[in-house]
């Protein structure tokens, strides 16, 4: 039965209002993350004087916060009852893993970095809009960059060794003696670092466009003390030397403006029997509407910032986040492979693709 025309109005009016509150929460995890406070938190709680001097905060300023997260519900106070100084706040059970564990297939505070950063550009995004220009990768600053490669980092950890690779066998094998890997499209690293450390037998490179990008790979592998080479270059480049038993590609063909280039360049890296491995966008194999929570979240990236990121270099395929496996499958044709298979790995955001020849 379809919603009266009130309660249609007043269901938008609700969720749009809880909208609001969620992106106070972003906002306010954001802050206290770059402010320290939940580090300052962590060993089992402390006074408002005691987090102004861990995380060198105005007192003032802070004590607004700590009661807007205890309001929240993201951190718990002893005795509201208390005056404001002689409070003292914690992390609730649970909530540490959530907000302070990088490692954790559960973290999120990557994630309040990466939105914080991808609404920054948004003036600019608005005048693409309008004049159907792109907006440089450049325009997105560090907390998107970081807030990004953090988040994917916490993917790479938990599930590249032992979740994604098993799922091409004879690569694993293969690799697992030596062999060499090109990781293109890299960004900050942690794919590169997660391949590394998988196969350390092997010889593994990181491939990226944005200089930025790779300055912060490098830093990232020297501080978790592996043995990567990071260069800002294209992977069409002819100066690239070799061949690849495993060419890799995460979260980053729908990016690219000519993504039949960029795939016939990966294929050209190849050594004999070589394969590419496609991680992108688990998104449904056709349009529907409206979408589940995934379907939201992928098109929310792309209009904030995938497509305007996609129609800087032109011409452009103009992909968007939103690549469904079909429109891949031609890409892949198109570059020349033969094989295309869509692989068994079980993943909530993303897809994974073995092309071959």
């Amino acid at each position: 039965m379809t919603a009266s025309p009130d309660a249609a109005r007043d269901a938008l009016v609700e969720r749009l209002f809880e909208g609001v509150l969620g992106m106070i929460d972003v906002h306010a995890v954001y802050m206290c993350d770059r402010l320290g406070v939940y580090a300052a938190l962590a060993g089992g709680g402390a006074s408002e004087e005691e987090v102004a001097a861990t995380t060198g905060t105005d007192r003032r300023y802070l004590r607004e916060l700590l009661e807007q997260q205890a309001v929240s519900g993201l951190i718990e106070v002893d005795d509201a009852a208390k005056p404001a100084e002689e409070r003292r706040y914690r992390l609730p059970d649970g909530h540490a893993e959530v907000l302070l564990d990088g490692d954790s297939p559960n973290y999120m505070t990557a994630f309040a970095r990466m939105m914080v950063g991808i609404a920054r550009p948004l003036p600019r995004v608005l005048e693409a809009f309008r004049s159907g220009e792109g907006v440089p990768y450049t325009a997105f600053d560090a907390d998107f960059l970081d807030g990004q490669g953090e988040m994917n980092r916490v993917q790479f950890v938990n599930s590249l060794a032992s979740e994604w690779m098993p799922g091409l066998p004879d690569v694993h094998e293969r690799l697992t003696v030596g062999g060499r890997v090109a990781d293109v499209g890299c960004g900050v690293g942690y794919s590169t670092i997660a391949l590394a450390r998988a196969y350390p037998k092997a010889e593994v490179d990181g491939l990226d466009l944005d200089a930025a990008s790779i300055e912060r790979a490098r830093a990232n592998a020297e501080r978790e003390g592996v043995d990567v080479g990071f260069e800002a270059r294209d992977a069409a480049d002819p100066g690239l030397s070799g061949r690849y038993d495993l060419v890799t590609c995460f979260e980053a063909v729908h990016d690219m403006a000519r993504p039949v280039e960029a795939l016939r360049a990966m294929r050209g890296l190849l050594a004999e029997d070589g394969v590419v491995l496609i991680g992108d966008e688990r998104v449904a194999d056709r349009f529907t509407a409206p979408g589940d929570e995934v379907e939201r979240v992928m098109y929310g990236f792309s209009i904030l910032h995938c497509l305007a990121v996609g129609r800087e270099e032109q011409p452009s395929a103009e992909t968007g986040t939103a690549m469904r496996t079909d429109t891949l499958r031609g890409y892949a044709a198109d570059a020349g492979f033969t094989g295309f298979e869509v692989l068994p790995i079980e993943n909530d955001f993303w897809r994974f693709y073995r092309l071959e020849d």
